[in-house]
């Protein structure tokens, strides 16, 4: 089972392939709302099986929710599989040009910057930056809190808090959006994360041949950007000239990245340095606001779990409000167990579109090349054969003694991909997960508001939440 070479023996081409009724030339388009893209995918699936296709206008494509089938493809990137040519053409066309949209050999050679720029060093010598951004939204919190203050907007702060953390790692600035929301690089990113977002679900890319005033908007934005980040990274080279110390043990990826391309022969240029921090930003801010927001959903009306990650959190922080030890990030089992049972049922990437580089046999499917497959990573998670009551929020499912590699169903999800392009700011995201919920729960209770309508997903770019409907009591 799986995608090899297309001598491999195939029983079925696309045309076999069972899914929905569409209308000529323009296909399924009227059938998918682009705010819900992913629950039509699914539902979908749950109709036609782990294999199908549909059709978004001229185009042909094709949906796996089969986990074993997901692996194999993750596996063969970036030879056989890639990201899609729609969304690396969506981040070019916006300025945006890094490891997240290279393929082949210039993503490999990318590959090695950015590998570079997150080795746990790096992350280490951040951490006390992270620390004190951390102390920041508490104070803002404690300040917001009192009894007949207006309510805490918690997701806006996660999503701003998130944004200052990205962009300090990646640009070592500290732009503090918290406090000042109206600071105009947020908004310029803010700007470009949305236009990304709407081009990938629109069937016709108009911007091409005639722009709207929202697209002529993105391109200032973009313009905008590009010339912020150079100057980080001319004050990031000074800096580094002035200390060469940091070439060594530098304290954000700017300073890596800079590091890196300055080396003799090294092949990187600055074009790789900037589209390379800005890509940090983007992968960095909205996945890991949403998971934290999701989290917190759960928490917040489930007593039980939220009395033992507080518990955790008072064991581990101590008499302090905010962890302050870099290796105490490791102490938080039970939390660690609720960060991946959110990521199971609310992953905030519940699919991955990849692409075809060649012909190949997906299944016992042969598929052609450049056609577009959408992998379903949340519906493996939601198998009740592996996960008993796969709605239920029940943390307990990570605990325990782990199961043989043939044998384990976290092996069947992806919440960070998989295969050669796995995300490598894997280790940062826990890290601000354990470092923004340890603070929340050692300081706060989280309580439901009773009030509020429950909360949908929608699809941007990522899976997020409609709102966060909780409250933070001072504990």
């Amino acid at each position: 089972m799986g995608t090899i070479l297309p001598e491999r023996t195939f029983s079925r081409t696309l045309d076999d392939l069972p899914g929905p009724k569409g209308l000529p030339l323009v296909g399924n388009v009227f059938q998918i709302d682009s705010m819900r893209f992913h629950l039509t995918l699914e539902a979908w699936a749950r109709e036609f099986g782990p294999m199908y296709r549909f059709r978004g206008g001229p185009r042909e494509l094709v949906v796996v929710s089969d986990p074993a089938i997901i692996g194999v493809l993750l596996r063969d990137r970036p030879d056989a599989m890639r990201r899609t040519t729609r969304s690396a053409r969506a981040f070019e066309e916006l300025g945006t040009t890094g490891v997240f949209n290279a393929e082949g050999e210039e993503w490999r050679r990318q590959r090695k910057l950015v590998m570079r720029a997150l080795t746990p060093e790096v992350i280490r010598n951040f951490f006390p930056t992270l620390v004190a951004l951390t102390e920041r939204l508490l104070r803002r919190w404690q300040s917001s809190s009192p009894p007949g203050s207006s309510p805490i907007d918690v997701l806006r702060d996660l999503k701003a808090w998130t944004l200052d953390v990205t962009i300090a790692l990646a640009m070592g600035q500290d732009i503090n959006t918290l406090e000042h929301p109206d600071n105009p690089l947020q908004r310029d990113i803010e700007q470009i994360f949305h236009r990304v977002a709407r081009r990938l679900t629109t069937p016709f890319s108009y911007w091409r041949y005639f722009k709207l005033p929202v697209d002529r908007a993105a391109d200032a934005a973009s313009a905008r950007i590009e010339e912020a980040v150079t100057g980080f990274v001319a004050q990031t080279r000074k800096r580094l000239d002035a200390n060469p110390g940091l070439r060594t043990k530098p304290t954000n990826l700017l300073e890596a990245f800079v590091a890196a391309r300055d080396e003799p022969e090294s092949g990187f240029t600055d074009e790789n340095v900037i589209g390379n921090a800005v890509t940090m930003v983007f992968a960095g801010e909205d996945t890991t606001s949403n998971t934290i927001a999701w989290l917190m959903n759960f928490v917040a009306r489930d007593a039980r779990v939220a009395g033992h990650i507080a518990a955790e959190a008072d064991a581990v922080l101590g008499a302090g409000p905010v962890l302050q030890a870099f290796g105490s990030l490791d102490r938080f089992a039970y939390l660690d167990a609720s960060v991946d049972e959110a990521m199971r049922i609310k992953p905030v990437a519940p699919f991955l579109g990849l692409e075809t580089n060649r012909e190949v046999v997906i299944g016992d499917v042969l598929v052609p090349p450049r056609t577009p497959v959408l992998i379903m990573t949340r519906l493996a998670g939601m198998d009740p054969a592996d996960f008993p009551a796969p709605e239920a929020f029940r943390p307990e499912r990570w605990l325990g003694e782990k199961r043989a590699a043939g044998d384990d169903p976290a092996r069947k999800l992806f919440p960070f991909g998989g295969g050669p392009r796995f995300c490598p700011g894997r280790y940062l995201a826990l890290a601000e997960i354990k470092m923004a919920m340890s603070m929340t729960m050692r300081n706060f209770r989280l309580e439901p508001d009773p009030g509020a309508a429950p909360v949908q997903e929608l699809f941007t770019f990522t899976m997020t939440p409609s709102a966060l409907p909780v409250h933070l009591v001072p504990r």
